[in-house]
């Protein structure tokens, strides 16, 4: 299943309301039976499941009410926070970082532009907004308005560890241009690393720890908010899963969003320094190729420089070189390289096995950083 890139999000909610069921006495055979239940008094056993009845059928609408009055809260509260952003002919999302006018968004949404218009919840026009740095290998970005408007209001950004499957989230954006929509649907799993496609504008980036939702996420959602019922955003939308089957076509119910931890990360180091200055992401040290063996099948990784210092150089590996397994993990394209690496962070240890000449050989290296 390749993942493609995404943008913005949502609009939809529905409450069923349930009408009390009709009750029908049995009290024409008071005669033969016992006429408990049937006193007026309303006492009894049969009355008593009558009352535990009506109050069962009474919690149903308030429940549906309390859940509805949730998402709309949530929706009022965090709405404001996320921003509509065009670069050239393209339109993403954003969700404000701070009241300074710092914007977090997808790589992909910014793309090569430098400039852009913003559009917020509340305001009549767009805003002029400039490209403070871009992150494409975790498919992050900063833009900052030219000017703040009034009562621009920061997103609440989650703690990534307190995410669960099955918890309630929307998501907010512009999916398809249609400004400040939200869809609604649950944590599907946590986890996931993805790799986005390098076509069509996307950054080709390998991200772990992903958030796997079942709200819906179209074109124009990138960039956006996805939000739980605290109304704290949990991750960025990013990707939408598509369907070798259907072509380019999405798979329905199967969108990935940053995790807030990450974006809160990569954010932060851009607004204080300007650019990532700590990735926190491992990296072999190498520049390399994908390979095919004589059945023309993807069959490694093969090494084509490696960066003096690095971990592969350590390890004794060099051009000409090709991987085959890292860790545990079968490697056969850089893409398995770049998801094998992904999950891993600078300074651990692994093991790296390669061949060389036809033998093959395994080395330990300590990774290095991105």
């Amino acid at each position: 299943m390749d993942a493609s890139r995404t943008r913005a999000t949502r609009a939809a909610r529905a409450v069923s309301r349930l009408s009390g069921p009709v009750t029908v006495s049995a009290c024409t055979l008071l005669l033969l039976l016992p006429v408990t239940g049937c006193s007026e008094s309303g006492s009894g056993p049969g009355s008593s499941r009558a009352r535990e009845g009506e109050t069962a059928r009474a919690a149903v609408p308030r429940a549906a009410s309390d859940l509805q009055a949730d998402y709309e809260r949530v929706i009022e509260d965090v709405l404001p926070s996320v921003v509509q952003i065009q670069a050239g002919d393209s339109l993403g999302s954003g969700v404000v970082y701070d009241d300074k006018g710092h914007v977090v968004t997808n790589a992909h949404v910014v793309g090569d532009g430098k400039s852009f218009r913003v559009t917020t919840a509340r305001a009549e026009g767009a805003l002029g907004a400039k490209l403070v740095s871009s992150y494409p290998e975790q498919d992050l970005a900063v833009v900052k308005l030219d000017k703040v408007p009034e009562g621009l209001k920061a997103a609440r950004l989650a703690d990534s560890a307190k995410v669960e499957v099955g918890q309630i989230v929307l998501a907010m954006g512009s999916p398809l241009g249609l400004s400040s929509s939200v869809t609604q649907g649950i944590v599907s799993a946590t986890g996931r690393t993805v790799t986005e496609g390098g076509s069509g504008g996307g950054t080709g980036a390998t991200i772990a720890n992903m958030v796997q939702t079942s709200a819906a996420i179209n074109p124009g959602n990138s960039g956006g908010a996805l939000v739980n019922l605290d109304g704290q955003v949990i991750g960025i939308p990013t990707l939408a899963a598509t369907d070798p089957g259907l072509g380019e076509g999405a798979a329905p119910g199967i969108g990935f969003a940053i995790p807030a931890s990450m974006v809160s990360t990569v954010a932060g180091q851009i607004v204080e320094e300007g650019r990532v200055t700590d990735s926190g992401r491992a990296a072999l040290g190498i520049t390399a190729r994908t390979v095919v063996d004589d059945g023309y099948r993807p069959a490694g990784a093969a090494v084509v420089e490696v960066s003096r210092g690095g971990a592969a150089d350590d390890a004794g590996l060099r051009s000409g070189d090709v991987v085959v397994r890292l860790g545990g993990t079968d490697i056969t394209t850089i893409t398995s390289l770049a998801e094998a690496l992904a999950p891993m962070r600078p300074g651990d240890r692994t093991k790296v096995t390669y061949t060389r000449d036809g033998d093959e050989r395994t080395a330990e290296v300590t990774l290095g950083e991105q």
